[in-house]
């Protein structure tokens, strides 16, 4: 925890070697900065627009939901052989956006990767946000989940059977929880410190008994650290694994099946490529607006921006990789099903979603080559917007486009959402929003402990510890 980061001069800067935190930043600075954005400062009207207009969105999707319980899944547009539809693709879509978080996370800190100090909070509340949407589709999944969802679970005493654990449905629902679980340990544990921070610079007394309890008695004492530097360690290490293995897990509801398109080896690793693609995608839709509204610019610097970008351009182009293999296998395996099916989807009835999904995923973000735009937030912006449209094009490719031919031309059919489909993913997308509009209004942002690593004054306190 004692990382320093070396700032550059000023010529350094202007030869675009952009710092992690600007300069003139002390412990006190850093503290009041952020805590005043949640303790200190009035609830903008910006907020207060951006939450209602979420929320109202949000509801449209539980009125959608409502009706769906009521009249069943005949609602949606899934048909024969459509079979999975929207639920699908928007549950491997939003498990996708989630993955940043934690790579942000814990590989990075593992790596000793500090500029993740100003991006990892709400990084990691952007991933529990999203497996939280994620988790909502194979539960609404069912049509009625309090008559089925419970099978998903082992309960044998209760039931007389065992789920079907050879089924990656069921593999999923483990998964999913166990990602969820560690990342919510993982973020809270990381909050501690500055929930103590916040405890003590609020200045309303029921704000000082909240943020204490949660702070579950935090002094900052020498015990307190050696005890937080090893759980979180822990966390971390339990983390990295899931990173892997949750969207690997995801691949193999398609991969382990028969349907051409699916059945392929190579989706596990560009799932997972695909998955942190998009999450840093997402971190920077999100990290833009916020480094602007709040001020925060100083503490989110081009740097993590920069970073990210070149971390998009890399998965970015693992993803290219895995399009081509996919086409180069169908060829060259000289499978006359998995033939069709490419060809299907270069000049089918999706086509033009086919190549948006090129496009989107592999041409446009071509532009990170330059350097020009790595540093533009304005096309930054508008180039994740794109990547994060052009992931779900791919997850709506994969799943609809393998299913609606089907190995008998009899049995072939076409795939039209409906509005309710439409309804409830916009709707999930309100429910994301409303809750980060929650998180940035009750808890800080960027992580206050973490980001006084990264100053001078850091090292003569470690220095001075340990001298101690």
């Amino acid at each position: 925890m004692s990382t320093q980061i070396q700032r550059p001069s000023e010529d350094a800067t202007q030869a675009g070697v952009f710092p992690v935190v600007e300069p003139g930043h002390t412990f006190a600075t850093i503290t009041e900065k952020i805590s005043a954005i949640v303790v200190r400062r009035g609830t903008p009207l910006w907020w207060l627009a951006g939450f209602l207009m979420a929320f109202g969105i949000m509801n449209v999707m539980l009125m959608a939901i409502g009706w769906l319980f009521y009249k069943g899944t005949g609602i949606w547009g899934v048909n024969i052989p459509v079979g999975w539809g929207f639920a699908i693709i928007n549950f491997v879509w939003w498990i996708g956006i989630g993955h940043a978080g934690t790579l942000i996370s814990a590989i990075l800190f593992l790596l000793k990767q500090s500029w993740r100090n100003s991006i990892n909070r709400f990084a990691e509340a952007m991933t529990l946000f999203a497996v939280m949407c994620a988790g909502l589709f194979p539960l609404i999944h069912t049509g009625r989940p309090w008559l089925a969802a419970y099978w998903l679970f082992p309960l044998p005493l209760t039931m007389g059977v065992w789920p079907q654990f050879r089924s990656p449905l069921i593999w999923d629902v483990f998964a999913v929880s166990t990602y969820f679980t560690v990342s919510l340990l993982f973020w809270f544990v990381g909050l501690v410190p500055d929930l103590a921070s916040l405890r003590d610079h609020a200045p309303q007394r029921w704000q000082r008994m909240i943020y204490g309890m949660l702070a579950m008695g935090w002094r900052g004492s020498a015990r307190h650290w050696v005890r937080y530097d090893a759980a979180y360690l822990i966390l971390a290490g339990l983390a990295t694994p899931l990173v892997l293995s949750v969207h690997t897990v995801a691949s193999f509801d398609f991969a382990v099946s028969l349907v051409p398109g699916w059945h392929t080896t190579i989706f596990p690793p560009y799932f997972v490529a695909g998955a942190i693609y998009s999450g840093f995608a997402m971190v920077v839709v999100l990290a833009i607006p916020i480094r602007s509204l709040y001020g925060l610019k100083d503490m989110i610097t081009m740097r993590h921006l920069e970073n990210s970008a070149k971390l998009m351009l890399a998965t970015g182009l693992i993803v290219g990789y895995g399009y081509a293999v996919e086409a180069f296998m169908a060829w060259y395996g000289n499978n006359k099903f998995e033939w069709f099916l490419t060809n299907n989807r270069l000049f089918g009835p999706y086509r033009y979603f086919y190549w948006a999904l090129l496009a989107s995923n592999i041409i446009i973000p071509q532009a990170f080559w330059s350097k020009k735009v790595r540093t533009s937030t304005f096309w930054l912006f508008i180039i994740s917007c794109v990547i994060l449209v052009g992931m779900w094009l791919e997850r709506f490719i994969i799943v609809v486009v393998s299913l609606h031919r089907d190995f008998v031309p009899s049995a072939w059919g076409h795939y039209t959402p409906t509005r309710y489909d439409w309804a409830i993913f916009i709707g999930t997308l309100g429910m994301f929003t409303t809750f980060m509009f929650l998180f940035l209004r009750t808890l800080p942002a960027i992580s206050i402990a973490e980001m006084k690593l990264l100053l001078p004054e850091a090292e003569v306190k470690h220095a001075e510890v340990e001298h101690a």
